[in-house]
């Protein structure tokens, strides 16, 4: 459902911490577990932040073919199911300048029967659904390191910490799935 006037406020707000590649992957799983056909996803964060990781947990958890990789070259791939459940579509929006060019892609043939996950979407594929979740992904260190992130667990030498900050638009997201 295209949403032309998307300029709602959030109906819920969660901050999640991350200790390391792993931890991202399983908080996608168990949040794959809430998503149906139709479900919108766009994730942000700078380079290295995590994006793709999180998306393979989805896959994981959406139970889709294995090998779920970044489409930044050919802008979107489909992870087909390899049971009952939805497809995984995976979009990286970074080299598209706006909505117009994402509606190139023609999301919308997909959209009804499958969850959608955009990379860099944030301001470009907001229309796309009424409801939606967003998903930035911040890191201790690199360009979010100013954002004064506070990370309450123990920091070892392999760990990668992020901190994802989770937000519901929309109908759909009334409450937060991960409570």
């Amino acid at each position: 459902m295209r949403n032309e006037g998307n300029d709602d406020a959030p109906r819920w707000t969660a901050e999640i911490e991350s200790i390391d590649a792993d931890t991202t992957r399983s908080l996608a799983e168990r949040l794959a577990g809430n998503l149906v056909p139709g479900d919108v996803i766009l994730l942000s964060g700078e380079l290295g932040a995590g994006k793709t990781t999180f998306t393979q947990g989805l896959g994981n958890g959406l139970g889709v073919r294995e090998g779920v990789i970044s489409p930044t070259f050919v802008l979107a791939r489909i992870h087909p199911s390899l049971g009952d459940g939805p497809d995984l579509v995976h979009v990286d929006a970074y080299r598209l300048s706006s909505a117009e060019e994402l509606d190139d892609i023609d999301l919308e043939s997909t959209l009804g029967s499958s969850v959608t996950v955009i990379e860099w979407g944030h301001g470009k594929a907001e229309h796309l659904s009424e409801s939606r979740l967003e998903i930035h992904l911040a890191r201790a260190t690199g360009k979010d390191a100013g954002d004064e992130l506070v990370f309450d667990f123990e920091e070892t030498d392999d760990a990668d910490p992020r901190l994802l900050r989770i937000r519901g638009f929309g109908p759909r997201w009334e409450h937060n799935p991960l409570t």
